[in-house]
């Protein structure tokens, strides 16, 4: 019987869905595991082969998991709101919703194709109003929380409202954007709008005036990775930096738990660094620094010690003291530039090394020494980190260093010995000089000392500083969720829980209002029932993504975002598999999220995700036609040579192992219709190059296609067949035929003269050794992500069977039991066929007996004076005296000892006998 993937793949995957096989609940007799994939966000182009690698290694863990007895949830749903929706509805007028829906199909008719074990009862879609409900309902209790960093939690406003009309802010110790300083009385005195007004200083979601990538053009806030050089990515439009007032949360209040949970997390250790470097902890001095004009400003610093290398101030662009420090003189110099950095984004500018910077025209004093130091301005301070100013120390900071280079500004050594013709001494080491009262001291005593004298004269404090921002949580779009927020007297106030979620209105265009508004603004009565207006922002395309782990654990509660059974039963993620590109994104505002909750009681876990695995990207590999110039003729790739050509992307599709298939290019284009062709022996071969997979270069091969022509388990297999899943590497369609024939192997194991044929003869030695070896192998590779060897050994283990003439029944079973994760519907049909009548999912997977392992003989190596001659087999058990006897004895051996006595032999043992003559 032949190998009929197509009906076959089909068959199980409505057996599958119609027995509800992947459908999990609690239960409390088994340990659970929770597995889970990034969700995607539904573009229209669907899914390329790169798309399912991930989770094509997650179903790989989790079915392993339910072998092994473990009650695994295994969840899938979309990150619905986007902005690529939004803007074809800007351009064709249709509703963003019905597009992501399309979207949304097509997606999850690719994902049914390949397989997948995902419990679809839990779907969920970020853009449904009765998940966004608790996305809402979150951004609600946030709203009406503080936290306190003296409880290292989020506490309710009221407590602090409370707090206040006691005793002011003596004594509290609070996260704030400013700080702030009232009595009782004088809180009790200010008016309710007054009162509103500071506390939103310390709400942990708040409206504040931040610097955001402002593209008027597409009317909204982008993202950092929404920009590249000055423009956005959709679309190409102009970015600038812009001060607005936007929804904020207070991601920072968090920095220090944020930092302290990675230690309690199975990450890569690059990964954690990423996030630590992310989070930018660091401890120095916050000191005051006066100008020659009367104002005065802070900064931080980490070196305290290199004060009296201080030679010139910097502003960051966006500081407030920008405007007030530059002279009428400056002033058209300071205008330009300023300008110019509005089109750079802080993640450009931190990457940039270049040097530009403008001259205030102010001076500030150093505070110990009274000098006058120039203020200047450049786009390599940063407003949001520390104060937006700095004391500049160019003999000990690399980019105050090129900075001084660059505009002639004084350098000053500090250490003994250190030599700065050509660079900094960044080093923290040495011998002060030059630094006053600090001058012999070591680097480390010196900071002490100078923070201490800081701190006596009245300078300025010790102070702990992240690097981490509080996060923009607003965007001027129409497809996001809605903030359930109105406005009195100016004033936000959110809506009553019982009123979530509040669902986004109908619009008649989905850009920004005539006057400027966001799209909401052209929403008919969009305001509350007492008449109030409604927030006209929407949240970001993260806010759906940093709690939807809760929600798969309990997706249908309308009373709770998850119940505290299902909670306390799942718990947090056991595996959560993504890309490397949300580190310092999503896994931190996810993580955030969660802690927000943990303080609330809802999550029972602090951190979200116990271990995470990035997996590589699948590259595309692209092919080329050769063109002579000036003609439509093609010429081959190995006589390409001889001729001017020009090379020319074409579809991957249209080639199989790298040789064209003339007719369909012919048809591909109209420009090729009558192409002519330089063959070498009888073929066009085609050019390669590995390259991202892009539209543009005809490199991106549709799942679809390997499906239909090999079946799904050959594309699974594949893929984790391809190598290491964190490592990138190249699709190649060339190596695929072999797995499908392993896949063929394997089903004529089953079948004698075409017909099904297994026995229940006792296995052998050598059918056991090679079934328990895979056993021991696939066990480890699955546990250890190394899904690529295990594919090798399934290939070898079927290879030595098929050598062995093995149709054991006891054999086969668990050898489709193995490979069950990575091959289901081949392993699922051939399980029925053996007389199973449940699903191989609820299999037990095979224990592993090194019994079997056991060797019965060793070959070794026979040796002359260190050269091999021959080689012997001998038993396990043979004693090192046995070995020497029979060797000595062997004809072999009189050949080569000619005669002679030994003067020594020996014996390694299960390896090596060296005789010595």
């Amino acid at each position: 019987m032949e190998y009929n993937f197509g009906e076959i793949e089909k068959r199980w995957q409505r057996y599958w869905a119609d027995h509800q096989i992947y459908k999990v609940t609690e239960d409390r007799s088994k340990p659970k595991f929770y597995v889970l994939d990034m969700f995607p966000y539904p573009s229209g182009a669907g899914l390329h082969v790169g798309h399912p690698l991930g989770y094509i290694a997650s179903d790989i863990y989790s079915r392993y998991k339910r072998l092994r007895g473990f009650n695994v949830l295994h969840p899938m749903g979309y990150d619905a709101y986007g902005l690529p929706a939004e803007q074809y509805a800007v351009q064709t007028g249709q509703h963003p919703a019905v597009t992501t829906k399309n979207n949304i199909a097509r997606y999850r008719e690719q994902l049914d194709k390949i397989g997948f074990s995902y419990d679809w009862s839990r779907e969920v879609q970020t853009c449904d109003p009765e998940y966004y409900k608790w996305t809402q309902w979150a951004f609600v209790k946030m709203f009406k929380s503080y936290y306190c960093n003296q409880a290292r939690q989020a506490r309710p406003i009221d407590e602090l409202i409370g707090l206040f009309s006691q005793q002011g802010t003596t004594g509290l110790d609070l996260a704030c954007t400013e700080p702030m300083s009232f009595s009782a009385d004088e809180w009790n005195a200010k008016t309710g709008k007054e009162q509103q007004e500071i506390l939103m200083n310390y709400r942990i979601a708040y409206l504040g005036d931040t610097m955001v990538n402002w593209c008027p053009q597409l009317g909204t806030v982008l993202a950092n990775d929404e920009v590249s050089e000055g423009l956005s990515i959709r679309g190409g439009y102009p970015v600038e930096q812009k001060k607005m007032r936007q929804w904020c949360l207070r991601v920072s209040a968090y920095a220090q738990r944020l930092l302290d949970g990675l230690d309690d997390v199975d990450w890569t250790e690059s990964l954690k660094e990423t996030q630590r470097n992310w989070i930018g902890r660091s401890v120095g001095a916050e000191m005051k620094f006066k100008t020659s004009g009367g104002l005065s400003f802070d900064i931080f610093t980490t070196r305290a010690d290199t004060i009296f290398g201080v030679t010139f101030m910097v502003l960051a662009p966006e500081s407030e003291l920008v405007e007030q420090l530059t002279t009428a003189g400056q002033r058209q110099a300071v205008d330009e530039y300023i300008l110019k950095t509005k089109k750079r984004t802080e993640r450009e500018r931190i990457a940039d090394k270049s040097v530009s910077g403008v001259f205030s025209g102010s001076y500030a004093l150093h505070p110990f020494t009274g000098e006058p130091l120039p203020v200047w301005i450049s786009d390599y301070v940063l407003a949001g980190y520390g104060t937006g100013a700095i004391m500049a120390v160019p003999g000990h900071d690399s980019r105050d260093y090129a900075f001084a280079k660059h505009f002639n500004l004084p350098i000053i050594p500090l250490i003994e010995g250190c030599d700065i013709s050509e660079e900094s001494f960044d080093a923290k080491e040495g011998i002060m000089m030059n630094s006053d009262f600090l001058n012999g001291l070591s680097v480390k005593e010196a900071i002490a000392k100078a923070v201490d004298e800081v701190e006596k004269r009245k300078l300025g404090y010790r102070k702990v500083n992240f690097r981490l921002r509080d996060a923009i949580f607003s965007r001027q779009r129409y497809w996001g969720e809605p903030f359930p927020v109105y406005y009195k007297e100016g004033m936000p106030y959110t809506l009553d829980e019982d009123e979530l979620p509040l669902e986004l209105p109908e619009v008649d265009k989905y850009l920004p209002t005539e006057s400027g508004e966001p799209p909401l603004g052209r929403a008919r009565n969009w305001q509350t029932k007492e008449g109030y207006p409604l927030e006209l922002s929407t949240m970001p395309g993260f806010a759906g993504s940093s709690a939807y782990y809760l929600r798969y654990m309990d997706p249908r509660n309308d009373r709770a975002l998850v119940s505290e059974e299902a909670n306390e039963y799942w718990r947090n993620v056991d595996l959560y598999i993504g890309g490397t590109e949300h580190a310092t994104g999503h896994l931190i505002y996810s993580r955030f999220w969660n802690k927000f909750l943990f303080d609330l009681g809802v999550s029972c876990e602090q951190e979200p995700f116990r271990k995470l695995v990035n997996q590589g990207m699948i590259q595309g590999r692209s092919n080329f036609v050769y063109r002579i110039k000036e003609t439509n003729t093609f010429v081959s790739l190995n006589l390409k040579g001889q001729y001017d050509v020009t090379p020319i992307h074409v579809d991957v599709n249209i080639v199989h192992n790298d040789i064209l298939d003339i007719e369909a290019f012919r048809n591909w284009n109209p420009e090729y219709k009558n192409a002519q062709f330089i063959l070498e022996e009888g073929k066009y071969i085609c050019g390669w190059a590995v390259e991202k997979m892009s539209k543009s270069m005809y490199n991106v091969v549709n799942p679809d296609v390997i499906v239909e022509n090999y079946g799904a388990d050959t594309l699974r297999l594949y893929e984790m067949f391809l190598g290491p899943l964190e490592l990138s590497k190249p699709w190649d369609t060339n190596g695929i035929d072999g797995v499908h024939r392993f896949l063929r192997r394997l089903w004529n194991l089953f079948q004698s003269n075409g017909e099904f044929c297994v026995s229940d003869e006792e296995p052998t030695k050598e059918e056991l050794k090679a079934l328990h070896k895979l056993i021991k192998k696939v066990a480890f590779d699955i546990e250890n992500f190394s899904f690529n060897t295990s594919v090798s050994a399934f290939m070898i283990c079927v290879n030595e069977l098929s050598q062995l003439k093995c149709n054991k029944r006891a054999i086969l079973s668990d050898l489709l039991i193995c490979l069950a994760p990575f091959a289901p519907h081949i392993t699922e049909e051939l399980w029925h066929r053996l007389g199973n009548k449940q699903t191989i999912c609820d299999a037990k997977f095979p224990e592993l007996n090194e019994e079997y392992l056991k060797e019965d003989l060793f070959p070794y190596s026979i040796s002359f004076n260190g050269k091999s001659r021959y080689v012997l087999d001998f038993p396990a058990d043979a004693s090192s005296g046995e070995i020497e006897k029979a060797v000595l004895e062997h004809p072999n051996s009189q050949k080569w000892m000619d005669g002679k006595s030994p003067k020594k032999v020996i014996v390694v043992p299960k390896k090596i006998v060296n005789v010595v003559v």
